[in-house]
């Protein structure tokens, strides 16, 4: 059954669904390829906002309309950029453009900062930005036409939303080397032989049948136990075994005593499934 809660968000280049406690957010701009311009930098965050708040949320998957997934930044919103800056201070329009940056870095950040996991199924093409916005997400899977480039370095500047930082961490950073200086394609086989993407699909509509599935299995889950995993995961990978056993430890002598922990020990000695808050 879909949820059809009154704050389900409507926006302009977004789709949003929730059902069964799966939240889907779809780029919409498929006569574009889902390039994100000004509407959708905000959206996203916007979106993401709304997962986290939402407790009927437990996970969340972002896919692509039409052909692609998306093809990176707006090309017109770039050429834009020089009027959203202006100053005739030089000093200070450096300082804007910074500041435009940082907020672009925000938008897709929010993707890692929502508590809860969010797949990314990706088909078509997954260039420049799009590879920056999966890089953000906690797992990532693909059908078998997907395409993926680093495409910054062939319009003439370097990655600065997220893609040079983070998939150092998800793949070889030798190989994020490669991939980043020639900005050239590898194709979904690619992808998934260097741990890009967790699997591919057969189809996109094989793809979103088998993320949905993975989703299920994850919000049939404890919503407080996956919280508490995905930010053990996020802060592990920035900090050292010893900080992040600390933190563990900190983080459970407050939340461990639930009343999750006390469904599935119920559960599991009834020999049926746990039903949780959420």
């Amino acid at each position: 059954m879909i949820t059809t809660e009154p704050n389900l968000p409507t926006f302009t280049t977004l789709t949003c669904s929730l059902s069964d406690h799966v939240a889907q957010i779809t780029l919409n701009r498929p006569d574009k390829a889902n390039a994100m311009n000004a509407a959708m930098w905000r959206e996203i965050r916007e979106a993401m906002r709304w997962v986290d708040s939402t407790a009927e949320a437990r996970v969340a998957s972002i896919c692509g309309a039409g052909a692609n997934f998306c093809a990176g930044i707006d090309l017109a919103m770039m050429m834009s950029l020089g009027e959203q800056i202006e100053d005739p201070c030089e000093a200070r329009m450096r300082e804007n453009l910074r500041h435009v940056i940082l907020d672009l870095q925000d938008t897709l950040t929010s993707i890692e900062r929502c508590r809860k996991p969010v797949l990314a199924a990706i088909h078509g093409a997954c260039v420049g930005g799009a590879i920056d916005l999966v890089s953000c997400c906690d797992m990532r899977y693909a059908s078998g036409d997907a395409v993926f480039s680093i495409k910054e370095v062939d319009i003439g500047m370097t990655a600065d939303v997220g893609t040079l930082q983070r998939l150092p961490k998800i793949i070889s950073p030798a190989v994020v080397r490669e991939l980043a200086y020639t900005a050239k394609s590898i194709d979904a086989t690619e992808a998934e032989r260097i741990g890009l993407v967790n699997r591919v699909y057969g189809s996109r509509e094989a793809l979103q049948a088998g993320v949905m599935e993975i989703a299920a299995c994850i919000a049939a889950k404890s919503p407080l136990a996956i919280r508490g995993t995905k930010e053990m995961l996020n802060y592990a990978r920035d900090h050292s075994v010893a900080d992040g056993l600390n933190y563990i430890a900190s983080w459970n002598a407050g939340l461990l005593m639930s009343a999750d922990l006390q469904e599935a020990t119920r559960a599991n000695l009834d020999r049926r499934s746990p039903e949780f808050r959420n």
